[in-house]
C-alpha cells in the first residue's frame, strides 16, 4: 500500500519554495531546486509532496531503467530483449506500458558509491558466470526526482557521481570487468541546513533554483500549520481526500502549462534584461543566464500564457540568481531586492545619462560606510589577506568525509589494492570472482577463501576547536583587529576543507563554549566578529574546556590557541594559574592533539609565555606577525589516536 503524502495544496504560505517545485516540475531541465532553511520548515514535506500532483508517465512495467516506451536503454533486458527486432520491441513496450507516477527516489548520505551508481550483478555472475549490470539508484531516478535530505553532507566521492550524471544526463560505470552507460536525467531536490555549513560550490551550481525558507512569524499562520498538520496525522486518507479538490487543479495546471512550455517565447529584449541583470550581480556562471530564461518561460507557462513579461523574468532572477552571484568568504547568498528594483526600473525607463552612474556610486559608498560603521560595535577583524592553509601530518584511523587529512581504512575513497580477507567489511567483487575462477572447478563455488578486501584511502575533516584570548591583556584594538582577523583566514581555509569547526572563548572568570562543533564555518564568524573582550584571563579553564569538548568528538582534533599565555585566573581556588595552564597543556599532548599556539604578546618586552605554552603541548608556534607572512602553509605534526 502506498504511503499517503501531505497534499502539496496544503502546505501553508511558502509560496516561493512551491512556486520553484511547480517550475520544476513544468521544465525538468531547469536541474531542481535547492531548500535552505532552518529545521521544521517544511523543506522535506514540500519535496515529497511535489510528486502527488505531477502528470504521470508512460513507464514500461518492470523496467529498471525507467525507459520510455518506444525508446528504450539499448542494456535493458525488459524493454530491448536479445533478438527482438525493432518492431517487436515497440509493440511490446506500448503493450506492457501504462502511465505511472513519477519516480521518487530518495539517495541516503550514507549510500555505497555502488548502490548509486549500480555495479556487477553478483548472483547473475554466480549462477551464470554472466557479467550483467545491476542499476543503482541514478537509474531508478531517470525521468523522475532525486531527492537528498541534508544535500549539503553529502560525501565528496558521492558528489562527484552526482555532478558527472548531471552534466551529461549520462551515468557512466567503468568497473569490475563492466563497461555501461545509461540515460540519467533527473531532477534534483536538496534540502540542507545551513547551521551544518554549505555546499561545494560545482554541486551548488547544478541546482537551477534556489529557495530560503522560514517558518511563519505571525502566530495565525502558525497555528494554522499546526492545524493541519495534527489533522493529516489523524486520519491521513481522510485528510487528503479533503483536498482532493484542489490537488487535481494544481495537475491540471501543470499539464496545461507543460503542453504550453514549447509555445512559450520570449524576446531579445527580455533577453538583454537577464543577461544585464547577471552581469550587475556579477554571476560567473553562463549556467545562470540560461536557467533564468528557462524558469521565465516556465513561469508564464504555468499562468497560462504564451509571452514572458518582464515580471515573469524578475521572479525568475529571485530563484536563479542568489546562490550564483560572486561573494566574499562568509557572505550569505542572497539578491539585494532594493537593487534588483532599480534594475529592472532601469530596463523599462531608462535613466537621464549621466545621473545614474553618480547616484549609483553614492548609494554603493554609503552601503559600504554602513557595513563598516556596523562592525565597529565591537573590536573589528583586520584584512585576513591571503588564506591561512594548516596542514595536518596526521593518518587518522577515524574518518569523517573531508580534505584535510589522510585515512587509512576509510569507508569511503580510493581503491589501492586488494588484498585476501575471509572477512572482508569492502568485498572487492573482481577479485573473489577471478579466485573462484582460477581453481577450475567444474561447479563453479566461491568459498572463504577466494574472499578478497578492498582498501580505501581517503580524506578525513578535522575539528578545529579555536581557544581564543579576549582577556583583558588582549583588549588593545589593534591586537584584537589581528586575532579576529587571522582567525577569520583559517575558518576560510576550514570552510575550503570541509571540517567542522568550534570556539572557545576565555575572558573574566571562566572560558566558554561559544559554539559547539559544526561545519558551519558562517556560524564561527559570526560569533568571532561579535566576540567582546575584557577581564581577566582564566588560561586553564579554557584548556580544560578544551580537553572536554575533544573527548566528545569522534573526528580528528586540530587545536588552535590565540592567547598570550598571561594566565591569572586558576580553575581552583589556591591554585597557581600558571602551573595550572601547564598542566593541562601537559594533558592534551598525552592524547596526541595536534595544536597550533599563535602568540598575540606585543610590545618590546615579553614574558614569552605562549612559546612555553606551545612546548607543554608539543604545539607548533607563531606569533601573529609571522602568521602575516605571504601564502604560508604551515604543516602541524602529530599522532592522532
Amino acid at each position: 500500500m502506498n504511503q499517503v503524502t501531505f497534499p502539496f495544496s496544503a502546505i501553508v504560505e511558502q509560496t516561493q519554495l512551491k512556486t520553484a517545485l511547480l517550475l520544476c516540475a513544468v521544465d525538468p531541465s531547469l536541474g531542481g531546486v535547492l531548500i535552505r532553511g532552518d529545521k521544521g520548515t517544511a523543506k522535506s514535506t514540500a519535496a515529497r509532496a511535489l510528486t502527488d500532483i505531477l502528470p504521470m508517465i508512460e513507464r514500461v512495467d518492470g523496467c529498471a531503467f525507467n525507459c520510455a516506451p518506444g525508446v528504450p536503454y539499448q542494456h535493458c533486458e525488459t524493454c530491448n530483449p536479445v533478438g527482438a527486432n525493432s518492431f517487436a520491441l515497440l509493440t511490446a513496450a506500448r503493450i506492457n506500458s501504462h502511465p505511472q507516477p513519477v519516480p521518487f527516489i530518495t539517495l541516503p548520505l550514507g549510500a555505497t558509491e555502488d548502490r548509486v551508481i549500480g555495479t556487477l550483478d553478483l548472483e547473475q555472475a554466480l549462477k551464470g558466470g554472466r557479467r550483467v549490470f545491476k542499476p543503482g539508484l541514478l537509474a531508478a531516478a531517470h525521468r523522475g526526482i532525486l531527492y537528498i535530505d541534508e544535500v549539503n553532507l553529502l560525501p565528496d566521492h558521492l558528489v562527484d557521481v552526482l555532478l558527472d550524471a548531471a552534466a551529461m544526463g549520462v551515468n557512466a560505470v567503468q568497473r569490475e570487468g563492466l563497461s555501461v552507460s545509461h540515460p540519467a536525467r533527473f531532477t534534483l531536490i536538496g534540502t540542507m541546513n545551513l547551521e551544518e555549513g554549505d555546499l561545494r560550490p560545482q554541486l551548488l551550481d547544478r541546482f537551477g533554483l534556489m529557495v530560503e525558507v522560514t517558518a511563519p512569524r505571525d502566530k495565525v499562520l502558525r497555528s494554522e500549520v499546526v492545524r493541519r498538520r495534527i489533522a493529516f496525522e489523524a486520519n491521513p486518507t481522510a485528510y487528503a481526500a479533503a483536498w482532493m479538490a484542489e490537488q487535481q487543479t494544481l495537475r491540471h495546471q501543470l499539464a496545461t502549462a507543460q503542453l504550453l512550455l514549447p509555445k512559450v517565447t520570449l524576446n531579445d529584449a527580455l533577453l538583454d534584461l537577464i543577461s544585464h541583470l547577471c552581469c550587475e550581480f556579477e554571476v560567473a556562471s553562463l549556467r545562470a543566464d540560461i536557467v533564468m530564461h528557462k524558469a521565465a518561460r516556465a513561469l508564464a507557462a504555468l499562468e497560462g500564457r504564451s509571452q514572458v513579461t518582464p515580471e515573469d523574468v524578475r521572479g525568475a532572477a529571485e530563484l536563479v540568481l542568489p546562490h550564483r552571484r560572486r561573494r566574499k568568504p562568509f557572505e550569505q547568498p542572497g539578491l539585494d531586492q532594493d537593487q534588483l528594483d532599480e534594475l529592472m526600473q532601469q530596463a523599462l525607463q531608462p535613466p537621464d545619462e549621466g545621473e545614474s552612474g553618480a547616484e549609483d556610486t553614492e548609494q554603493e559608498n554609503n552601503q559600504d560606510n554602513g557595513e563598516s560603521q556596523s562592525e565597529q560595535q565591537v573590536f573589528a577583524a583586520a584584512s585576513a589577506g591571503n588564506i591561512r592553509r594548516i596542514e595536518v601530518d596526521t593518518v587518522a584511523s577515524r574518518y569523517a568525509s573531508g580534505k584535510r587529512s589522510t585515512a587509512q581504512d576509510a569507508p569511503r575513497g580510493r581503491v589501492v589494492r586488494v588484498v585476501q580477507d575471509h572477512n572482508p567489511s569492502s568485498l572487492a567483487v573482481g577479485a573473489t570472482l577471478r579466485s573462484a575462477a582460477l581453481r577450475g572447478a567444474d561447479d563453479f563455488q566461491v568459498t572463504k577463501s577466494d574472499l578478497h578486501q578492498q582498501i580505501r584511502v581517503g580524506k578525513n575533516a578535522n575539528l578545529i576547536l579555536f581557544v581564543v584570548d579576549a582577556s583583558g591583556s588582549m583588549a588593545a584594538q589593534r591586537r584584537m583587529e589581528a586575532v579576529k582577523g587571522a582567525v577569520l583566514s583559517l575558518l576560510t581555509d576550514a570552510y575550503q576543507q570541509r571540517d567542522e569547526v568550534a570556539v572557545i572563548s576565555f575572558r573574566g572568570e571562566s572560558a566558554q563554549l561559544m559554539l559547539s562543533p559544526t561545519r558551519s564555518v558562517d556560524l564561527a564568524e559570526q560569533n568571532l566578529r561579535g566576540l567582546p573582550t575584557g577581564g581577566r584571563t582564566p588560561l586553564s579553564h579554557a584548556l580544560s574546556l578544551a580537553l572536554e569538548t575533544l573527548e566528545k568528538t569522534g573526528m580528528p582534533p586540530l587545536l588552535v590557541l590565540l592567547s598570550d599565555g598571561k594566565a591569572n585566573v586558576a580553575l581552583i581556588d589556591g591554585n597557581d594559574p600558571w602551573q595550572e595552564s601547564l598542566r593541562f597543556a601537559g594533558l592534551l599532548a598525552e592524547r596526541g592533539v595536534p595544536a597550533l599556539v599563535l602568540d598575540t604578546e606585543t610590545g618590546y618586552l615579553r614574558l614569552g609565555r605562549a612559546r612555553q605554552l606551545a612546548q607543554a603541548l608539543g604545539a607548533e608556534y607563531l606569533t601573529l606577525e609571522e602568521l602575516s607572512a605571504e601564502n604560508l602553509a604551515l604543516t602541524v605534526r602529530g599522532c592522532i589516536k
